[in-house]
């Protein structure tokens, strides 16, 4: 291997979504020789780059939090840095009640520190629930608890169910009466700690928002689609001698006796000092049922949502869209669609491949809903063809469709989540050389697996100041507006 000593230490990750090729990207870093085991046949997990009418998109994840260093400098040190770009327009709306209204500003993850925030999106009587919040005693949010049941009890289900749902089901593809506040929102948690009222938490954390001012823009796409970015890690790492092996799924991971591990991976077995286990919780479970049954066992209990992607394509002649990157569905409505980007208006680089031809693409499916995901691709084409008309007058025929579904895609943080990471962490952490890390973690984003990445590699080195770190400060997974 180039550049990388005999002698060094021989570590395999287990799984190339970006989790797993961050850690074998900085454990490279590190000076170790690394092998990745990947059981598709490609790298990138829920990070997939396609086209559509001849036009370059994603069809995962489109994109990246930039106010996190994490992913966007991984993309930087793998060669992106220049394709870094942030979306054209920022502006998105709310489907609901009939219309499409644009999205509040002035709020939390949906919860508002004023109810002038919600005009608009809220009827008169759920704007006067939400003023009642400053009468109302503290409520004691204790070590944990579910941001539905709490925001519906301090400011009405309105506010839940209008805005809060279609935010965080747009990044979780959850219920919001299920999600963890802690995990999900962790910065209105806190908050939630050291005030009596929601609506006053929230203003301390503008206020301090305000104090501290950020620059420049909140997320950031890459010119030729996030998933371009697993691909360029995936070059870089084998560039400096790592091995990726597609196609071979990990069976079995056992202690060897040499205090180190042995992998059975289809018909061969391979030898480490370390492992890094970067998959989806049911295969994590599966490995580490021998050695670590108690992790085994947490793991076995971590649920996913599914959901599908429908990316359509228009010729610009039949299209009229409203202004802005799209729109969320509050379920509530009855709808079947929960998001809609306008891909073109909302990346620029998307635009520029072909003028004449409109992006655009519906997300369906959220924890629990099985009937929707039931049909086949044509019926789910057809859906959303009828909700994109409803909400946007939209009746122009596709002139091309891709339906990308994501079985089990996304993990869900439901109450208690942190202290069921932190008790897989535990029982991982008794065995020397082995770390976890992925979106089942820390967060479902981009740069949440990057850092969950990062510090089960420093766990390996003995630094655990990067999983403490994570603990008590779990990465928020944001909203980009419309289709995430």
């Amino acid at each position: 291997m180039s550049g990388v000593r005999s002698d060094a230490r021989r570590v395999v990750v287990i799984g190339a979504g970006i989790a797993g090729l961050a850690a074998a990207h900085r454990l490279l870093e590190r000076g170790a020789r690394v092998t990745v085991l990947e059981a598709s046949g490609r790298v990138g997990g829920k990070l997939l780059p396609g086209e559509i009418a001849g036009v370059r998109v994603d069809l995962g994840a489109e994109s990246l939090l930039a106010r996190r260093p994490e992913a966007v400098g991984l993309a930087r040190e793998v060669g992106l840095a220049d394709r870094l770009q942030p979306p054209a327009t920022t502006t998105a709306a709310l489907w609901t009640r009939g219309a499409l209204r644009p999205m509040p500003k002035g709020h939390v993850m949906g919860v508002p520190g004023t109810a002038d925030a919600l005009t608009g999106v809220l009827s008169e009587e759920g704007l006067r629930r939400i003023e009642r919040d400053a009468e109302l005693p503290r409520t004691e949010v204790g070590d944990d608890v579910a941001v539905g049941e709490y925001v519906a009890a301090r400011l009405g289900r309105e506010v839940v169910d209008r805005l809060v749902e279609p935010l965080l089901g747009g990044v979780y593809a959850g219920d919001a009466y299920r999600i963890s506040l802690r995990s999900a929102v962790p910065q209105l948690f806190q908050a939630a700690r050291t005030h009596d009222s929601l609506t006053e938490a929230v203003r301390g954390i503008q206020a301090r928002a305000a104090a501290n001012p950020q620059t420049g823009p909140v997320f950031t796409g890459i010119a030729g689609g996030i998933g371009t970015l697993p691909l360029a890690v995936a070059d870089s790492v084998r560039a400096r001698g790592a091995e990726i092996l597609t196609r071979t799924a990990a069976t079995e991971l056992r202690r060897a006796d040499d205090g180190g591990w042995r992998i059975t991976a289809g018909d061969r077995t391979l030898h480490a000092d370390a492992v890094v286990v970067a998959v989806p919780a049911p295969a994590a479970a599966a490995l580490l049922r021998a050695e670590v049954p108690a992790a085994a066992a947490e793991l076995t209990a971590v649920e996913y949502a599914s959901m599908a992607l429908i990316t359509l394509a228009y010729r610009r002649c039949d299209v009229r869209l409203p202004v802005g990157s799209g729109f969320l569905v509050p379920p509530v409505d009855g709808r079947t669609i929960k998001a809609s980007t306008f891909a073109s208006q909302k990346w620029g680089w998307i635009a520029e491949q072909d003028p004449e031809t409109v992006v655009l693409r519906t997300s369906v499916g959220r924890y629990g809903e099985t009937e929707i995901l039931g049909r086949d691709d044509t019926d789910l084409v057809a859906v959303s063809r009828h909700d994109l008309a409803a909400a946007t007058g939209l009746g122009a025929t596709p002139v091309a469709t891709r339906v990308t579904r994501w079985d089990d895609g996304l993990p869900q943080y439901p109450v208690g989540h942190h202290a069921r990471v932190a008790r897989i962490r535990d029982h991982v952490g008794k065995l020397p050389g082995l770390a976890v890390c992925g979106a089942l973690y820390d967060g479902v984003g981009v740069p949440a697996c990057v850092a969950s990445a990062y510090a089960a590699v420093d766990q390996l080195g003995g630094d655990l100041r990067g999983v403490e770190q994570l603990t008590a400060h779990p990465v928020q997974s944001l909203h980009g507006g419309a289709g995430e």
